[in-house]
């Protein structure tokens, strides 16, 4: 853990930790980078599902580094992407795991919304929860 002197920046790099220690803990992941692709391709694709006001008030209750990732490479005139169903979403996710698919797509996804769901507003949660279509909203608990 790198010590900046800075303690946005410091700060930053615990609750980066935190939230993919809690995505790998919660997936039953054993790998941190594991952990990091899951929780970067599900961010993005629940970036890329919703429309941009949506999209950028998650993104404004995200931690700082967690916020850097979720906007990475975002093209918000592109979305929300459509077709927007279950299957497209997970097929999405699992993009990002090509070599080493996901055993269980809808327990790793259904992961990092609980982790979403510990650290972002209720209110928030449930705006993103009823903007996405029913079925992939039974990947999402609720609050």
């Amino acid at each position: 853990m790198s010590n900046t002197g800075i303690a946005t920046l410091d700060g930053a790099t615990n609750q980066a930790n935190i939230w993919l220690n809690e995505v790998a803990q919660t997936a039953h992941l054993d790998d941190k980078n594991h952990a990091y692709r899951l929780l970067r391709a599900t961010l993005h694709t629940v970036r890329d599902w919703l429309n941009v006001d949506e999209a950028a008030d998650l993104g404004a209750q995200l931690p700082t580094l967690i916020r850097g990732i979720y906007y990475e490479g975002w093209n918000p005139s592109a979305t929300p992407i459509r077709p927007r169903t279950k299957n497209d979403f997970v097929a999405k996710v699992q993009e990002a795991f090509r070599a080493d698919p996901l055993r269980n797509p809808d327990l790793a996804i259904g992961a990092v919304f609980a982790v979403l769901n510990r650290h972002v507003a209720a209110g928030q949660i449930e705006q993103m929860r009823h903007a996405l279509q029913k079925p992939l909203r039974e990947l999402w608990p609720e609050v």
